[in-house]
C-alpha cells in the first residue's frame, strides 16, 4: 500500500467521527436530514482541517522552516485578529480569558432575528 492510499484509509478512519459529533450535536436523525447532513458535512471539513494545519505545521518546523516560537506568535496574532472581527459582526459581543460577555442592550438588536 503506498502513502497516499495509507492517507486516505487514515483519514476514512478519522472522519467517521462526523457522524458522533452530528448525534452529539442534534441528536438522532435520519441520513436524509437536512441539518444532520449540514452537521456532518461541517464536522468532517473541521476534522480534515485540523489535521491538515496540524500537519504542515509539524513538516515545517520539523524542517527548520519556521520555529515552534514564530508558528505559535502567529497563531496568537491570528487569534486576536479573529476575535476582534467577531466583535465586530456581532456587536454588544464580547471574549474575555474566561468568558463570553454581553453588553444586553447592543447584544438584543445584534440577536433580534436570531432563531428562539
Amino acid at each position: 500500500m503506498n502513502t497516499q492510499q495509507r492517507m486516505l484509509r487514515a483519514l476514512n478512519k478519522v472522519t467517521k467521527w462526523r457522524n458522533v459529533f452530528q448525534g452529539w450535536q442534534l441528536g438522532t436523525r435520519s441520513r436524509e436530514d437536512p441539518e444532520g447532513q449540514a452537521v456532518r458535512d461541517h464536522r468532517e471539513v473541521t476534522i480534515l482541517l485540523r489535521i491538515e494545519v496540524s500537519a504542515l505545521t509539524a513538516v515545517l518546523v520539523d524542517k527548520g522552516i519556521i520555529s515552534l516560537d514564530d508558528f505559535q506568535e502567529a497563531v496568537i496574532k491570528e487569534a486576536v485578529l479573529l476575535d476582534k472581527g467577531y466583535e465586530r459582526r456581532f456587536p454588544g459581543i464580547s471574549t474575555t480569558e474566561y468568558s463570553i460577555e454581553y453588553d444586553v442592550q447592543k447584544a438584543r438588536e445584534t440577536m433580534k432575528d436570531w432563531p428562539p
